[in-house]
């Protein structure tokens, strides 16, 4: 690893009770680490000195729940973002048939169906594309719109309505093969990759559907080993994980601990958006329905123990309040760890035993700014609980904040504002009893890591300004220009 020292910097502390030096001092970064701080250290021969004005330095951000595939694909792609109806949404992609070359498919994302009064039919789609291959991917990624032509050549039954669920996750790989390939190459990666550097994070969680571990190691033989990377595996992808032998944590190219295994992770339940998130009471506008399970608890505990036997952690998808409770029913059952992604409908009272069996609660608040009116129309009397981070961390549950890329922007800065400020566009705060401060807020975006110190991880960004004193729209601008600096254990991945 690379050496660094970094001068003058002010140190944020990432808690009432941290002891982070009062002024200005330096910071040496040696094999990784952090080995000294205080004033006017001396410079080793050889190592990289960066002068940081009085700036502030935090521990390198993470991004706790990303699809890195689809972030990197959605540039790409036709924006859908803010299509009020499937006549908006045709409209656009009538648009996009008119310019595309021929040979060429349509992709199109960033629309959210479940805030539309219906949804679009395929017989709609075909009226505007003809034999051009269409796919529109929802914002939440749990169904998408194909024509004819896409359904053929994707070998999907042909239907009028949306393919959802876990159909959809078992066509997408194909689909990004058939449709995509040239938008996720390394190259591609690597722009992405140097784009999130300059938001100050350091490393990621990659969900992506489809992606095996030879997928990064082959990315990182070309130029995108940037930042820190824990991949993800799926219960299809769990016996070639298994043989494999990697456990939780280890490194999937020997000597190298930025890319490393990750979880596997469980779709548990469905969204909010399909009304298919699992629920103990009905959605309001389906009052027959509160959801459904995507395993039986069965199967979920089947798959847990198979996890935790191999020395997996497990990252169980669960949005509804019922599959937060029976993902946490087996994780005692097992003696599995690992975390709940989404938690966004909970229970107050299972919130004791997410924090006794020591399950992080993997958040991501920026949902919170697209949620907030679904949530009132199809859950009403239960927003309260919903993306209930102050419930959690007053229960002692460990909390851990990301975006959920592409479905919200892979920017730390805009969770962080999210999860303070819990609004935009000068809205009433939704459920402020539920806001963290900034430095909860903060903690929980550093991965574990404690307030930057002599043993801490050489991951770090300085930024402009002092995150603590910042109003949340000062921090949301964080992500625009406002970190200088990012390195990965003493390697500088940006310098603005």
């Amino acid at each position: 690893m690379p050496d660094l020292l970094l001068r003058n910097v002010r140190i944020v502390p990432l808690s009432p009770q941290a002891n982070a030096p009062a002024g200005v001092v330096d910071v040496l970064v040696a094999d990784g680490v952090v080995t000294a701080v205080g004033e006017g250290l001396s410079r080793p021969e050889g190592v990289e000195a960066y002068d940081a004005g009085g700036r502030w330095l935090v521990p390198g951000l993470w991004d706790a729940h990303t699809h890195l595939g689809q972030w990197t694909l959605r540039a790409s792609r036709l924006d859908l973002q803010g299509t009020r109806s499937p006549a908006e949404a045709l409209a656009r992609v009538a648009a996009a048939a008119r310019e595309i070359e021929p040979g060429e498919a349509i992709v199109g994302t960033g629309h959210s169906a479940g805030t539309w009064d219906r949804w679009g039919t395929v017989s709609e789609l075909d009226s505007v594309t003809g034999g051009i291959p269409a796919i529109l991917v929802n914002h939440d990624f749990h169904h998408a719109w194909l024509n004819t032509a896409a359904l053929d050549a994707v070998g999907l039954p042909r239907r009028e309505d949306m393919v959802q669920e876990t159909e959809w996750y078992q066509a997408y790989p194909t689909v990004a093969e058939l449709f995509e390939a040239s938008g996720n190459t390394p190259a591609a990666y690597r722009r992405m990759l140097t784009r999130t550097a300059g938001l100050g994070v350091v490393g990621m969680t990659d969900f992506e559907v489809g992606v095996r571990l030879d997928d990064w190691r082959w990315r990182w033989a070309y130029d995108c080993d940037l930042l820190r990377i824990r991949v993800a595996t799926y219960a299809d992808q769990l016996d070639e994980a298994i043989a494999e032998g990697r456990r939780t944590g280890d490194p999937l190219l020997p000597g190298d601990d930025r890319l490393t295994m990750g979880p596997l992770k469980i779709i548990s339940d469905g969204s909010l958006g399909t009304r298919t998130a699992w629920c103990c009471d009905p959605y309001a506008d389906d009052p027959d329905s509160c959801g459904a399970p995507n395993q039986s608890l069965d199967e979920l505990q089947g798959l847990l123990e198979r996890a935790h036997a191999a020395g997996l952690e497990v990252a169980t998808h669960a949005i509804g309040d019922r599959a937060v409770a029976e993902a946490l029913a087996a994780y005692a059952m097992t003696g599995a760890r690992g975390s709940i992604e989404h938690a966004q409908l909970v229970r107050c009272e299972d919130l004791p035993l997410m924090a006794r069996l020591g399950i992080t609660a993997s958040v991501q608040p920026a949902h919170i700014l697209d949620d907030r009116e679904m949530t009132e129309d199809v859950w009403p009397g239960r927003e309260d609980r919903c993306f209930a981070t102050r419930w959690m961390l007053d229960e002692g549950v460990r909390v851990a904040l990301g975006s959920d890329a592409p479905v919200a922007p892979l920017d730390p800065w805009l969770a962080i504002a999210a999860a303070v400020g819990r609004s935009r566009d000068g809205k009433e705060p939704w459920h402020p009893e539920q806001a963290l401060t900034v430095q909860e807020a903060l903690a929980a975006s550093v991965d574990g890591q404690p307030t930057v110190a002599p043993g801490s991880r050489g991951d770090l960004a300085v930024l402009d300004i002092d995150p603590l004193r910042a109003s949340v729209g000062d921090l949301a601008a964080i992500a625009h220009g406002g970190v200088v600096l990012t390195a990965v254990g003493g390697r500088i991945v940006h310098r603005a």
